[in-house]
């Protein structure tokens, strides 16, 4: 009697997903529930399931579609209630009720819950219950509509295609206005030349003037000394006589 109340203490019976009894040292149960927590710390959403029915073969699809930013794990829901307290998360008991798995999702939560509502559809056996978002309580209703959002990756597709598109668009605006501009500076250097043309031929004109002044001035300059001489001249001529 008294052994076996020592090995009740050493190893405490628990229930698994059949009904057949566990005995799980108190230490394995200790590290178990801080792996939970840390679990609850560090996902971006949590979504938990039932999985009765389902075989070994389908667990490994369904883990294979969630990805490895997808922790799906069968879990002890005393435990997972105990876990998730300590992370700070408050678990409704309906959602830990028969066997249970929980999917931590550490990547982008949209492609998690797609791929979670993609399986379901062929795998009825797989039941989502609800979860938790950005640290708010969802029901299956909400995660079904989080499935049917764009993922993160579409959206950001999208958003480079309409930037790649503006871009392309100021590209073209800015080589009109290029184009414009030069037409303007090459109708500018074109019109100079011909604004200055009257001004050349000012001084064209001056310059001809100038040189008709010249010329009577040398020409008449002769005559008039002539004229002096020969009045000069005419006394001694006078004279002679």
């Amino acid at each position: 009697m008294r052994f076996y109340a020592l090995r009740i203490f050493l190893f405490p019976e628990d229930t698994n997903e059949t009904g057949k009894v566990n005995r799980m040292a108190r230490p394995d149960k200790t590290t178990a529930v801080a792996e939970l927590a840390e679990d609850f710390r560090t996902a971006n959403a949590t979504v938990l399931t039932e999985y009765r029915g389902l075989s070994v073969t389908s667990m490994k699809e369904l883990r294979r579609a969630l990805g490895a930013t997808t922790k799906y794990s069968v879990v002890k829901n005393t435990l997972t209630k105990i876990a998730a307290k300590d992370a700070g998360v408050e678990i409704a008991d309906d959602l830990l009720t028969g066997p249970s798995a929980v999917a931590f999702i550490k990547g982008d939560p949209i492609n998690a819950a797609k791929s979670l509502r993609d399986f379901a559809k062929e795998n009825p056996f797989l039941v989502i219950k609800g979860g938790f978002y950005e640290g708010k309580p969802v029901t299956k209703e909400e995660i079904m509509q989080l499935a049917n959002l764009e993922s993160r990756e579409v959206l950001l597709a999208k958003l480079a295609g309409a930037m790649k598109g503006s871009l392309a668009k100021a590209a073209r605006v800015f080589d009109a206005l290029r184009i414009k501009l030069e037409a303007e500076q090459g109708a500018s250097a074109t019109a100079a030349p011909v604004a200055e043309a009257p001004a050349a031929t000012a001084v064209t004109e001056e310059a001809t003037v100038v040189t008709e002044e010249t010329t009577q001035d040398v020409a008449e300059a002769p005559v008039a000394e002539a004229t002096v001489e020969t009045t000069e001249a005419t006394p001694e001529t006078e004279e002679k006589e």
